[in-house]
């Protein structure tokens, strides 16, 4: 079973995501953006959603973790919670 770990920001609009990935560009810290701005409760643990395998998560979310490039920030991510900036950190296929 294909495993991996990611952290997300998760925000309300798109324009906020835009906002925040352009504040990634420019070297913002992703955790400190997380705990400043997601409304998920992994905001708190910098947006650390831990290990979890393919199928727990969305399907647009799972998508982004286990097809795009690993270690890159990828968004916005729009689901049924929002929008979302998505990095993964490892994947295990």
């Amino acid at each position: 079973m294909a495993t991996a770990a990611a952290v997300h920001i998760l925000v309300k609009t798109e324009k906020e995501a835009l906002s925040i990935l352009e504040q990634l560009k420019k070297g913002k810290n992703f955790g400190t953006l997380a705990k400043k701005h997601s409304t998920c409760p992994s905001g708190k643990r910098g947006g650390d959603l831990g290990e979890f395998r393919r199928g727990q998560m969305v399907k647009a979310f799972d998508d982004v973790v286990f097809k795009k490039e690993v270690l890159k920030v990828h968004g916005p991510i729009k689901t049924r919670f929002g929008f979302h900036i998505i990095k993964t950190l490892y994947r295990n296929n």
